[in-house]
């Protein structure tokens, strides 16, 4: 699904990402971690196209992200949920959920209004359809977040610190509504610091630091049987927080 080849992105001498190369396999829940300025949000940007790749390749579905008119049909088809909602904060829920389908993919208003009711009632707000922003909780605005991003019937999610704005209560709302969307095969790349997050909804993690992947494992074997100094030393301070 993606492909991510030897790809490096620099903002003036900084580099953010050095050569990382990765395959995010169709139906997997990869996580990524690190410590802040790994290069984790970098990457997934990257592959959204919010950012272009310095050297190196990323393909999505067969799209590589540098070649030319590819950007939108990739946006279509690896749907990008951020940490701070950006929803539109006049609009309600349900127009919220309708405006891209009309607006990018031609999708006839009544289509996107009944896609839109079915996507909410998917993620538990099926009697919040005429609520605005301001009416949620920051649960239930991430959850018609998510309900947006499915209105684009990608194949793929990319969700960067969903739930890192969001208290324990908010952050479970959020994590069964992917735990539903895994079950029924989603791919999703999630760049997260929380690791009861990770640990519930990963099937594996990639550990990320000063640019670079420091381990590529099935989640399991990353925290059970993690035998690299530095990740250790990482687990235990975010445990100790």
């Amino acid at each position: 699904m993606i492909d991510v080849r030897n790809a490096s992105k620099r903002f003036g001498r900084f580099e953010a990402l050095k050569g990382v190369s990765l395959t995010f396999p169709e139906r997997s829940v990869s996580v990524v971690l690190g410590p802040s300025g790994s290069g984790k949000s970098t990457l997934i940007r990257c592959i959204n196209g919010l950012e272009r790749v310095s050297d190196g390749d990323i393909v999505v579905d067969g799209m590589s992200v540098r070649a030319r008119g590819t950007l939108t049909r990739i946006r279509h088809t690896c749907a990008m949920v951020f940490q701070q909602f950006n929803l539109f904060p006049h609009l309600t829920a349900e127009r919220n959920v309708m405006l891209f389908p009309i607006h990018s993919l031609g999708v006839p208003r009544e289509e996107a209004r009944e896609r839109a009711r079915a996507l909410l009632e998917r993620v538990g707000l099926g009697d919040r359809l005429d609520s605005v922003p301001a009416e949620l909780s920051g649960g239930q605005q991430q959850r018609v977040a998510i309900a947006r991003a499915l209105a684009m019937e990608p194949k793929a999610l990319l969700l960067d610190e969903i739930t890192s704005a969001l208290d324990p209560e908010m952050t479970s709302e959020v994590q069964a509504v992917l735990e539903d969307l895994a079950s029924e095969g989603m791919t999703m790349v999630c760049v997260t610091h929380e690791i009861g997050f990770a640990r519930a909804i990963a099937d594996r993690i990639v550990f990320m630091e000063r640019g670079e992947v420091i381990a590529d494992q099935p989640s399991e074997a990353f925290f059970e049987g993690q035998h690299n100094p530095r990740i250790q030393e990482f687990l235990a301070k975010v445990k100790r927080r």
